[in-house]
Order: structure tokens, then C-alpha cells, then sequence
């Protein structure tokens, strides 16, 4: 399969050249992050795309130094929604009402059960949930850059504190989680560039229970 050569080519990037990734691979990129299933299809989560030097010079200075940050074409930061309200829950509602053209009982009975339960529950609660979505975007995004040829760094390491802080993002109802800079490989930079892939053997990742 071609997904599967792609994804033995990917890793983690080091180090990357400043070349620049065109519209359309970008474009193919976030499409791919955008159609991620999440639960609910509430989609509690935001990407920004960051191309500003100086504030990837910044949000360097609050991930270890690491050089990805400024050296990309395109840092992308994934936003989880701080919490779920009932008007969060009720845009998406109304949205697929909307473009459906009809609502359905069972749809609406779903939406109600939701109201009266994510609300309610603890932010903290809430936040995790939503981040979780957000990586499976998070990870769509890494399967597209690598079926189009560009390279990925996913990275947790920086502080999503500071992050906010540097975007602004509490203000919006969002919290960091995780950031994926995209690019093209420096080969004569990154260590890891011609290092084997290392994976757990099916055996010992994989049981099927018939």
C-alpha cells in the first residue's frame, strides 16, 4: 500500500530547511486534520497555522530550543475548547441540521443527552477529552503531510502554558495540547534521519481475540 510506504518513510524530524511547503500539500494537510472523526462529531478543537518568525522565535523559547519550531514552513498548534457549554454543543447541533436540510428525533434525543451531561461535568474532565479528539486530528494531519512528502515533528515538548499565553488562547476558550511543525528534512543536520524505524512486532502489539 501506498499509505504504508509513506509511513515507513515519516519520522519524527529534527531538523528541517526553512523550503517553504506549497499551498495545496498544506491545503491537502489540513483537510485531512479537518475530516478526523472525533466523538460526537463536536470537533472541540481549533488549528492554528503559524508562519510569523517572530512568534515561532518566541514559542521556540518555550520548546526546549528545539529548532523545528523556527526552521519549518508551517507550525501548526492543536486548541482544545477549555470545556464543553451548551452553546458549543448546540453550533455543532444546529450546523448539521443545517447542512442536512432536516432534524431527526433520535439526533435531537442525542443532543439533549449530551446538554445535560458534558456541561456539567469538571473543565479539567472536559479539557482532556477534547485534547484527546483533537490528537486524532492531530494524527490525520502527521498520515497526510507524509502521503503528500513533508516531513512532521509531533511534539508535547513545551510549555502549554506559556503557549497560551504567546497566542492568546485562554481568552478565545482554548487550551494548547500539541503542535505539529511541518517541513522538509535537513539531511545533513538531523541525527536521526538514517536511523532504522523501531516498532513493537505486530506479536506484541496486535491480539486478535476471535
Amino acid at each position: 500500500m501506498e499509505l504504508i510506504d509513506k509511513l515507513n518513510w515519516r519520522y519524527a524530524t529534527k531538523a528541517m530547511n526553512g523550503e517553504k511547503v506549497t499551498q495545496d500539500k498544506l491545503d491537502n494537510i489540513l483537510e485531512a486534520a479537518r475530516l478526523a472523526p472525533t466523538s460526537s462529531g463536536l470537533q472541540p478543537f481549533e488549528i492554528l497555522v503559524i508562519t510569523n518568525p517572530e512568534i515561532k522565535a518566541k514559542i521556540r523559547k518555550i520548546a526546549w530550543d528545539q529548532s523545528v519550531v523556527t526552521d519549518c514552513s508551517h507550525l501548526l498548534v492543536f486548541a482544545a475548547w477549555d470545556t464543553y457549554t451548551a452553546d458549543r454543543i448546540n453550533k455543532i447541533f444546529d450546523l448539521t441540521n443545517e447542512i442536512r436540510g432536516f432534524k431527526n428525533e433520535g439526533w435531537e434525543n442525542y443532543r439533549q443527552s449530551l446538554l445535560a451531561s458534558y456541561p456539567q461535568r469538571d473543565a479539567e474532565v472536559n479539557f482532556a477529552h477534547a485534547a484527546r479528539q483533537a490528537y486524532i486530528s492531530f494524527a490525520m494531519a502527521i498520515a497526510a503531510a507524509a502521503f503528500v512528502g513533508v516531513d512532521t515533528t509531533p511534539m508535547e515538548g513545551f510549555d502549554p502554558s506559556a503557549l497560551d499565553e504567546i497566542l492568546e488562547l485562554r481568552s478565545k476558550g482554548l487550551r494548547s495540547c500539541v503542535m505539529l511543525p511541518i517541513g522538509y528534512r535537513d539531511s545533513e543536520k538531523d541525527w536521526l534521519v538514517n536511523l532504522t524505524k523501531v516498532r513493537n512486532s505486530k506479536t506484541d502489539l496486535i491480539t486478535v481475540i476471535d
